[in-house]
């Protein structure tokens, strides 16, 4: 039912040795719903879904996916989930066709169903005519799609996705959100994880923010747009042939300024108080030799909650040791 949760993770926990990487998380995904998991490489993203599917066990916590337990039914599990990696789980040196063969007989399919949904998907995903190429010789675009083609060969309840367009240039990742949002469309329920702020914006009904591998935030995206604890936002170009990077470090230390950042080639400040703050940043762009183009008060956006949840910006911020190593124990399968 659309209602009910395909998805019921509670509690859940992951250490590697001393490094907490999942911090005693709960959230529900609910039936035909495109839920996304927002935050930073190194936030715990990967480690949680590798854990729902299965294929990390939990240090603590319980998943629950279409009313199985998944410590307790991993085949059943299995077999209502399609799994889309980061990294590619296809064959290089086979070709489409025979990968998604072979994905067919993993999950039981008799001949005459798997020859049916491998045409299916091929041209649902515009690969037919490349069928019998080598995957090693694919686009990362078509790449991409062959891996979302596999993953739905057995025709799951639910989609998991981890990063579905990182990677790609603009209109294949266009392309992929589209495709996205045309299963859920359908019927189908989906869970991505993404630290892009834009695909979570579009595409999510409800978004889960995590960092340090804990869930800050779990709301949609208006919710949280609107949840920006009273700051406003204020977007600034200024000329001169600087780059606005350079004046990041400047601003950021004009009173009543509360975090500074670049968004799609704009400066972006953020304040309590801008009737305070505008004349201050506009009479220090002015002592410090640069000319402001434009100036304008902007709508709350989903970075701006990010922001005000987490004290960063998700695209700038470098990658500690510590979401570094648990970035690469996450991908490593360690358990």
């Amino acid at each position: 039912m659309p209602n009910e949760n395909a998805i019921e993770v509670s509690n859940l926990t992951k250490y590697y040795g001393k490094l907490l990487a999942v911090d005693h998380i709960n959230f529900g995904v609910k039936g035909r719903e495109l839920f996304g998991l927002l935050g930073p490489n190194g936030a715990g993203k990967t480690t949680t879904i590798r854990m729902i599917c299965g294929m990390l066990r939990p240090t603590g916590g319980t998943i629950v996916v279409s009313g199985f337990d998944v410590s307790q039914k991993p085949e059943e599990v299995k077999r209502k989930i399609g799994l889309v990696p980061d990294v590619s789980n296809l064959f290089g040196e086979l070709s489409a066709r025979v990968n998604l063969e072979f994905m067919g007989k993993l999950y039981g399919l008799d001949k005459k169903t798997r020859r049916e949904r491998i045409n299916h998907v091929l041209e649902l995903f515009q690969l037919k005519e490349r069928e019998n190429g080598l995957v090693k010789f694919y686009s990362k675009g078509m790449h991409r799609r062959l891996t979302i083609a596999a993953a739905l060969i057995h025709q799951p309840e639910i989609l998991i996705m981890d990063e579905p367009t990182s990677g790609l240039d603009a209109q294949t990742a266009r392309l992929v959100r589209e495709i996205i949002f045309d299963l859920n469309k359908d019927g189908r329920t989906v869970l991505l994880t993404t630290h892009q702020i834009d695909e979570a914006d579009r595409l999510c009904q409800r978004v889960g923010i995590i960092d340090h591998g804990q869930l800050v935030a779990l709301k949609t995206p208006e919710e949280l747009k609107n949840s920006t604890g009273g700051q406003h936002a204020l977007e600034i170009k200024i000329l001169n042939g600087v780059d606005q990077q350079k004046w990041l470090p400047i601003l950021g230390k004009a009173e009543g300024v509360d975090h500074v950042f670049l968004a799609e080639g704009k400066i972006r400040v953020l304040s309590k108080d801008l009737p305070e703050t505008i004349p201050t940043v506009v009479n220090l762009v002015s002592k410090n030799g640069g000319k402001i183009e434009n100036i304008s008060v902007a709508q709350p956006t989903l970075e701006d909650a990010f922001i005000n949840l987490t004290g960063k910006t998700i695209r700038e911020e470098p990658l500690s040791k510590e979401d570094s190593l648990r970035r690469r124990l996450s991908r490593s399968g360690m358990r």
